[in-house]
């Protein structure tokens, strides 16, 4: 009798410490998170500091859980930098897994609406963990450039605005190689054959398109402003874009050209070199780069902003019609005191 007493204790005992580790363990397994949400470990994070992040996003009782967990993994090291999708649902456990294994979440890198290589490296810059000095370095060094076969006046031509998928803590030779692999898929058999039917290379298509994307945001026009400068360069004519003049002294706002203006000394101002420029005056969306490739024949030469400030232009053949376009325009201008 004394023996099954003391083997009861034992069995209660045994199942006193199961239900007591149950209580205890379960929570890492079958506690989920509350909601979905991306966290980041930073450079030179601390434990508390990311803690106190998962504190604000998840509670202290799920932060704490994984944060006991870290004791037997870390967590927060150099390597693991990097961004970290959470699920809804995810477990404390699940979720101290992924962070010590470094399984980073891919996150969306966009850019558009960019005219320079310093744009975009302080775009990458605040959407990436990378400094913008580090990939505005190999964006205009020489050697760096040629690796993708550019020069830094041409690379622009490989930034192809898009959304791109990436981890965010890639290194800025990483997110150029990118940027390289998405300029090769883009530029085809088939655009290549009509870049080359146009006479000119890829990046001197897509230099075109900066000029035309500047040129007019009305995209309806962007084909027939495409053709006009390809006019321009069958016949030998200087392509006098406005843009390009406003790049080369380095102001955009300015909302008249004047002549002390087209005298910029640049191989950028069209008013004073023949040709292209060098490389593009901007980062062209694909769809004003296809209006070039896929620019309709006519046989206009000139063209001058509407005098009503529609943002459309009026395109003629004759400089005597232009001329009289270019007055009125400058007259509504003169109403407008823009100087």
């Amino acid at each position: 009798m004394k023996k099954t007493k003391t083997k009861l204790l034992v069995i209660i005992a045994v199942l006193a410490i199961i239900v007591a580790g149950a209580a205890f363990t379960v929570p890492f397994f079958f506690s989920g998170a509350d909601k979905g949400k991306t966290i980041y470990i930073y450079p030179d994070m601390t434990e508390s500091a990311f803690s106190d992040s998962l504190k604000a996003d998840f509670g202290q009782a799920y932060a704490r859980r994984v944060m006991m967990l870290s004791n037997y993994r870390r967590i927060v090291t150099p390597r693991h930098i990097g961004a970290y999708r959470v699920e809804k649902g995810m477990s404390p456990f699940d979720l101290w897994r992924k962070l010590s294994s470094g399984a980073q979440s891919p996150v969306k890198f966009t850019f558009n609406n960019l005219r320079t290589v310093a744009d975009f490296a302080e775009s990458a810059s605040r959407q990436l963990c990378m400094d913008k000095n580090d990939i505005l370095r190999l964006l205009t060094d020489s050697a760096s450039c040629a690796s993708f076969g550019f020069t830094p006046q041409t690379v622009p031509a490989m930034l192809i605005p898009d959304t791109y998928e990436v981890y965010w803590s890639v290194k800025p030779e990483k997110l150029l190689e990118k940027m390289h692999d998405n300029y090769i898929r883009f530029w085809n058999d088939e655009r290549k054959t009509k870049a080359k039917k146009l006479g000119l290379t890829p990046e001197e298509v897509v230099t075109l398109a900066s000029i035309v994307e500047e040129e007019t945001a009305y995209s309806p026009e962007k084909g027939k402003v495409s053709r006009l400068y390809l006019n321009r360069l069958s016949k030998g004519m200087k392509l006098q874009s406005d843009p390009t003049v406003k790049f080369a002294i380095g102001d955009f706002s300015l909302k008249r050209i004047l002549h002390k203006h087209l005298a910029a000394n640049s191989p950028y101002n069209t008013y004073a070199v023949q040709g292209l420029p060098p490389g593009p005056i901007r980062m062209p969306e694909k769809s004003t780069v296809n209006a070039v490739l896929n620019a309709p024949p006519h046989d206009y030469i000139y063209m001058c902003a509407k005098a009503d400030f529609s943002g459309s232009h009026e395109f003629t053949a004759s400089y005597a019609e232009h001329l009289r376009y270019a007055r009125l325009y400058q007259a509504a201008l003169n109403r407008r005191g823009i100087k």
